[in-house]
């Protein structure tokens, strides 16, 4: 004897089979995202924007016409309450004006933006929170103090921290942009938009 198509037996495991092609479904979805990406954006690590910004030091470079600049061992930190990251940075200093090289750190601080046509986060309006030399030269203080501006202006301003490549800006086939991007304890995240 048969069961009737619509006893509770057989519309159970319809469903069960329903959920179960839901689920596969899912899976293959989620296998399809590019690392880092969530269900609302993408979070890249500290250590991510670590190695991005180090690819850049040691830097080394003239300013004023005078003043010989060579930042290097850069330390990234997260400041998730201003929603900024921070760089510090050993700056050393070096000119004729001074008979040995002047020496400290450099901190600075920047907001992020996408910028959609390298497909890039970028360091947005950087900021020099501190510039700390040893034994700077009585007169020339504002001029090391223009060096510092110069460093965030010429060297982190719109400086990119992290590329998409355009694989990444596809989830499940369907094409995303990055939107909001907010500093958190343990990374930037990226929310995602579609376009």
């Amino acid at each position: 004897m048969t069961e009737p198509s619509n006893t509770p037996s057989r519309r159970m495991r319809w469903w069960a089979g329903a959920a179960a092609v839901a689920v596969a479904i899912a899976a293959v979805l989620v296998a399809c995202m590019p690392t880092g990406w969530t269900g609302d954006g993408y979070t890249f690590s500290r250590g991510q924007m670590q190695d991005a910004v180090a690819r850049k030091f040691p830097f080394q470079r003239r300013f004023l016409g005078f003043f010989d600049v060579t930042l290097s061992n850069p330390q990234v930190s997260l400041d998730p309450g201003r929603n900024r990251i921070a760089i510090q940075a050993d700056a050393q200093v070096e000119s004729g004006l001074f008979r040995q090289p002047l020496t400290g750190p450099l901190a600075v601080s920047s907001g992020l933006h996408y910028d959609a046509p390298t497909r890039s986060i970028r360091l947005d309006q950087p900021s020099v929170d501190r510039f700390d030399l040893q034994n700077v030269p009585g007169g020339v203080g504002p001029q090391i103090s223009a060096i510092g501006s110069l460093i965030a202006g010429q060297l982190l301003n719109d400086y990119a921290v992290y590329t998409f490549k355009p694989e990444q800006l596809k989830v499940a086939g369907i094409a995303v942009e990055p939107g909001t991007i907010t500093v958190l304890p343990e990374g930037v995240h990226v929310q995602a938009k579609r376009p």
